[in-house]
């Protein structure tokens, strides 16, 4: 009886300590990120739209790289040209990894926002940022699936109007999977890190 008992005792001791490897295994699997924790959202997955060229982009153009996308404008005074400055600071704190970064710009003033006004906004941050423009149709339905909110504010003058707009940015993994959404302010040094985390994984 002692002998059995004693037989228990240590499988049953085996297979607490299996357990518990078990859970630290997946604990440490999973990545800690200073940003929010989108994975596995069941919405803004992915997109069609005309870059600044009038190429038709999807996700999959960019398979193999983090994907950080942002919805703006280019007349906008102070959020868009800080969060551009951020990315591309994202992207030189990278290193060599910057390379594996793919930013988007997508505007939510298509109007003002001609193809030859975006990629001159773009080349002021980085050769590499894309910039989407769709039709009002296409932005509309487009912010419906990602719940981003944008607004137009009427000026003066008919073309001096402004647009609130969502502030944060999604980040994809170079599978095209949401992983994260990543607010206004949070600085370089986070988001650069974080997509690090994306990359090793």
């Amino acid at each position: 009886m002692q002998r059995r008992s004693a037989f228990q005792f240590i499988a049953g001791a085996a297979l607490v300590a299996s357990t518990a490897s078990l859970v630290a295994a997946c604990s440490e699997s999973k990545p800690q990120f200073s940003a929010i924790d989108m994975t596995g959202a069941d919405y803004a997955k992915d997109f069609n739209l005309p870059d600044q060229d009038g190429r038709m982009r999807s996700l999959k153009d960019f398979a193999g790289k983090v994907v950080v996308l942002f919805f703006g404008y280019t007349q906008c005074p102070d959020v868009c040209p800080t969060t551009m400055t951020e990315l591309a600071q994202v992207k030189k704190l990278l290193g060599a990894d910057g390379e594996k970064v793919q930013v988007l710009f997508v505007t939510v003033d298509p109007e003002r926002d001609t193809p030859e006004v975006l990629k001159a906004y773009m080349a002021n941050f980085d050769p590499g940022f894309v910039a989407l423009r769709g039709s009002p149709e296409q932005l509309a339905a487009m912010a419906k699936d990602f719940k981003v909110f944008y607004k137009k504010n009427e000026g003066k003058t008919p073309s001096s109007y402004s647009m609130d707009h969502s502030a944060a940015s999604y980040v994809y993994d170079t599978r095209g999977r949401l992983r994260l959404y990543t607010r206004y302010g949070g600085g370089p040094q986070a988001l650069a890190s974080d997509i690090g985390l994306l990359l090793k994984s």
